[in-house]
């Protein structure tokens, strides 16, 4: 992981990320990884109203838990078909 990351970041400035991951802790650690999944799920829900802006929330909802799930596995967890209301 190191070796890819060196691809656009100097070594000094690794150095100082894994510093300050360090000192932040684990709990830290969990708590921005929360706050990125939340912001990706934002993204993709807005992204999905921005391309059907009439569907209604629970659409948006499903095609976010498809997207984020896949077709099979969202077929398994609903049942039905991704394009289904």
């Amino acid at each position: 992981m190191r070796d890819r990351m060196l691809d656009d970041t100097t070594p000094e400035a690794l150095a100082v990320q894994f510093q300050v991951l360090r000192r932040i802790g684990p709990a830290g650690r969990l708590a921005m990884m929360f706050e990125l999944s939340d912001n990706l799920r934002q993204i993709t829900k807005d992204g999905v109203r921005h391309h059907h802006p009439d569907w209604d929330d629970r659409a948006v909802e499903r095609e976010v838990m498809r997207l984020m799930m896949g077709d099979d596995l969202f077929r398994q967890a609903y049942g039905k078909e991704p394009t289904e209301p």
